[in-house]
């Protein structure tokens, strides 16, 4: 549930306001939400600071909290075409049509926020247009990555370009802040390009209903079931809004190509079951969304039988995992197989987050002064921080929740020094 706010000078730039699961804190505890957002109070009592909110892409855990907090903060929002669709749907839904300010911006374009010059970085994740950002001061320029990884052959999109961030050591980054998702994991995160390959794969050689499970905002996989549809004579359908509303947007915007056709869910029903290739939501047993009415029965598009194939093509987030395996097991009572991506011999999902060797890189190729690992549990933060080490970026700071950490250009001076041998950094 991202929510970071940087300030200088009086004002103050919130980057990404998003959601996340509401997980309980003991296995038995009783929730009364599914969902929740950063407590907004400190930036709220000072809105009239508040230069501007930026969104870095689209995915809900960075833009799903923006349309029930907006109220609190009342200025404009910056962000790319795509993700600006995404958000003007939702807006609607909670009667802000037309209200808020939403500013479009483009690769390489710099916007001046309040006393902040942002530039926007084209970088590749699994949802159309992600970018980071240099957000520049007169007390330094940060580096903030939001979520990305190096993905030469994305399904959707550019490849990762790393000319644009060697062209960084030359911009004196101060701090970069930056990705921890897959920092405990060594190497490379694969190719949304191998999980098409591999999807294929295994659906290609099915008699049956296939129903795949995964995330609605992860576009680079819509596209790519489409492909496996188009290839293996399969119909595509999708069964739940959040899904058909994503695919609109990507239409409107130009990402959906217009050779994957999509079927109406209500007609699946009538198709031979080999050619039934259905996209659902509810990868991560959230009790509401498609799959857990499929495994009850209950889905009003959709029956499936005995050995038909449930594919989870998403990982399993930290906290569901009970939620998950009780889905497979009603599932496996009704003799309906399923298959996530820990028991597949080829990629059914991809990670759209870096591994240790692309944060070595990126590290390298920036060489920021300080680092600071976001996005991810202590862990995590941790793994980040011994990565940029190894990297020989002089200073990391890992935080929790609500730190606030204060920037200088005293920094530098501190750099030449420890380079002189005459002072110890201290983590």
């Amino acid at each position: 549930m991202n929510m970071n706010l940087y300030g200088h000078d009086g004002q103050w730039l919130m980057v990404d306001c998003g959601v996340s699961f509401n997980e309980p804190l003991k296995p038995d505890d009783l929730l009364t939400s599914e969902i929740v957002c950063a407590d907004p109070t400190f930036i709220s009592e000072q809105k009239e600071r508040l230069a501007g909110i930026v969104i870095t892409h689209a995915h809900e855990d960075h833009v799903g909290a923006l349309p029930f907090l907006w109220r609190r903060f009342k200025c404009p929002v910056y962000t790319t075409a795509f993700t600006a669709e995404v958000l003007r749907r939702k807006l609607v839904q909670v009667g802000l049509t037309d209200q808020v300010p939403i500013i479009v911006v483009e690769e390489n374009e710099t916007k001046k926020i309040g006393v902040f010059n942002v530039k926007w970085l084209a970088l590749t994740h699994s949802v159309p247009e992600p970018f980071a950002m240099i957000i520049d001061t007169s007390a330094g320029r940060i580096f903030h990555t939001g979520d990305w990884k190096i993905d030469k052959a994305p399904i959707t999109g550019e490849g990762f370009s790393p000319q644009r961030f060697k062209a960084l050591a030359k911009e004196n980054i101060l701090a970069m802040v930056c990705d921890s998702t897959n920092a405990l994991k060594e190497g490379y995160s694969a190719s949304e390009s191998d999980c098409y390959q591999g999807l294929l794969s295994t659906i290609a050689v099915e008699k049956n209903r296939v129903v795949v499970g995964c995330f609605s905002s992860n576009v680079a996989r819509l596209i790519a079931l489409g492909r496996v549809a188009k290839e293996s004579g399969r119909y595509l359908a999708l069964i739940g809004r959040s899904l058909i509303n994503m695919v609109s947007a990507a239409r409107a915007t130009g990402h959906w190509p217009d050779d994957l056709p999509l079927i109406d869910a209500a007609h699946l029903g009538y198709l031979p079951r080999e050619e039934v290739l259905a996209v659902v939501t509810g990868s991560q047993g959230e009790p509401r969304a498609t799959l857990n009415r499929l495994a009850a029965d209950n889905c009003f598009d959709l029956s499936l039988e005995a050995d038909d194939l449930v594919i989870f093509s998403a990982m399993r987030i930290p906290g569901n995992e009970l939620a998950i395996d009780r889905l497979v097991t009603q599932f496996r009572g009704r003799k309906i197989r399923t298959l996530q991506s820990h028991e597949s011999d080829v990629s059914i999902h991809v990670s759209g987050h870096p591994c240790r060797g692309e944060l070595g890189d990126l590290y390298q190729w920036t060489q920021p002064e300080i680092a600071v690992p976001v996005h991810g549990e202590p862990k995590h933060l941790d793994g980040n921080a011994n990565v940029a080490e190894q990297n020989h970026v002089p200073c990391q700071l890992v935080g929790r929740n609500g730190d606030l950490y204060q920037f200088s250009p005293q920094i530098r001076i501190l750099r030449q020094q420890v380079k002189a041998g005459r002072i110890a950094l201290l983590r």
